[in-house]
């Protein structure tokens, strides 16, 4: 890889912007995982692209159910390292698989690597990217999750034969973030600070999943359980029946903030659920908030 393959931008919606116009997709079709997130979505419906959701499963997107339902699209977006918001991690079969259906369909695959290095259980998997031997993946990474979202920064790496036309794109349309914060962030991972810090907020992350996990399992509740435990947040299940948006409203009135699961997906009704974080839990309260939680979902508040 060399240093003109890499584009600095302003967050994931920067980069993901400049992939669409540098590879002048504007108006095709596109898979996206479903469940996926929404501003992707939204992102690419700007782009005059029609979007098809392709289902997941435990390996993660599933390429012949996209064949199927969009056979002539240029584009996938995927998240093989943790799927969000479920968090499997897609197989080696399946990104083979992936790889060359894009290599067949002269199509292309945008990697958003959301977590980086900052996975909590195990090793991180290797990039999409690495297996790439025909110049059909881009790879997109930020410093949202890793360092601070109000960095807005973020970056492509764009395979060699694409590197002039993407410099012409993102000379004129998309203008990277401030020399002074690339530089601080330079040195914070020049001088070590960077690897220290992730593995410091892995250690932290993780025990604050394992205890908001440990209490929603102490709940033994029919109504909100542990359905899965994936990036920085655990997947909750709640009934059918009832509103995940709707909870997720009257929880903000207890100073919760958990996001609805069923936005995430194309296909109607989505998954009631909601995806609860735990970069910012209270060890302390959690037990009172997965309460207080559960009251809000039985509709007692």
């Amino acid at each position: 890889m060399q240093s003109a393959q890499v584009f600095v931008t302003a967050g994931f919606a920067g980069a993901l912007n400049l992939a669409i116009r540098g590879l002048q997709l504007e108006g095709r079709q596109a898979w996206m995982e479903d469940p996926g997130f929404p501003l992707t979505r939204t992102a690419l419906g700007l782009a005059s692209m029609t979007v098809a959701g392709v289902p997941v499963d435990a390996d993660g997107l599933d390429i012949d159910a996209g064949i199927r339902s969009a056979p002539e699209a240029a584009l996938a977006v995927v998240t093989p390292g943790q799927q969000a918001p479920l968090g499997m991690t897609m197989s080696l079969l399946r990104r083979i698989s992936l790889l060359d259906w894009a290599k067949q369909h002269d199509a292309w695959i945008i990697e958003d690597d959301y977590l980086g290095e900052l996975q909590l259980k195990g090793r991180a998997a290797p990039a999409l990217a690495s297996l790439d031997q025909d110049g059909r993946v881009l790879h997109i990474g930020t410093f949202s999750k890793t360092i601070s979202p109000a960095l807005r920064l973020g970056f492509i790496v764009v395979p060699l034969a694409m590197a002039r036309r993407f410099g012409e794109v993102a000379a004129s349309l998309a203008p990277a973030p401030t020399s002074s914060v690339q530089h601080a962030v330079t040195e914070f991972m020049h001088d070590g600070h960077y690897l220290r810090h992730l593995r410091r907020m892995k250690r932290l992350y993780a025990a604050r999943q394992a205890a908001l996990v440990r209490c929603l399992n102490e709940l033994a509740s029919e109504s909100i359980g542990v359905h899965a435990a994936a990036g920085m947040t655990v997947v909750a299940a709640v009934p059918q029946s009832v509103s995940d948006t709707d909870i997720a409203s009257r929880a903000r009135l207890f100073g919760l903030a958990p996001v609805p699961l069923s936005p995430w997906y194309t296909r109607k009704p989505g998954q009631q659920g909601l995806l609860l974080g735990v970069t910012n839990l209270n060890e302390r309260t959690v037990a009172a908030n997965c309460s207080r939680l559960l009251e809000i979902v039985r509709g007692r508040h």
